[in-house]
């Protein structure tokens, strides 16, 4: 009977948590497989040149941007940033150190993640740079 009664208390304590969730924030996009695994030459190289330009990057980011911020207000609080900017990158990226990241925060963070990522200098990211640790990170957060 014991055993029973701690069953019973945990299917109804789970059932008010689900029932909580269901009624908070909405849920945070999610990306399908086959867009996170795709070739970012392919996904964002709009003039189709092989390399990925700021500008390209910027847009992509801006993108993402508006993807993470299901409210739609001006900026991402920790929690909606957490798929692209987990711990020390929110608090790098938010710059006036308000608790949140604003548009333009978030594309000066991916500008200097391109930077970085850009080792040559010469403003635009091929495959090679692209899959460098750098490059790599920087594309993380356009996933």
């Amino acid at each position: 009977m014991r055993v029973r009664t701690m069953l019973l208390a945990a299917a109804l304590g789970m059932a008010g948590v689900s029932g909580a969730v269901a009624q908070g924030a909405p849920d945070l996009p999610t990306r399908r497989p086959e867009e996170a695994q795709a070739d970012p030459l392919q996904a964002f190289d709009v003039n189709k040149n092989g390399k990925l330009e700021l500008a390209e990057v910027k847009s992509a980011a801006a993108a993402r941007f508006d993807e993470l911020n299901p409210d739609q207000d001006d900026s991402l609080d920790e929690r909606e940033a957490a798929p692209v900017l987990p711990g020390e990158s929110f608090r790098a990226a938010d710059t006036d150190k308000n608790g949140k990241v604003s548009k333009a925060e978030f594309l000066a963070y991916v500008e200097q993640m391109f930077n970085m990522a850009n080792p040559d200098g010469d403003g635009a990211l091929e495959r090679a740079e692209l899959d460098g640790k750098n490059g790599q990170a920087l594309m993380k957060m356009l996933r």
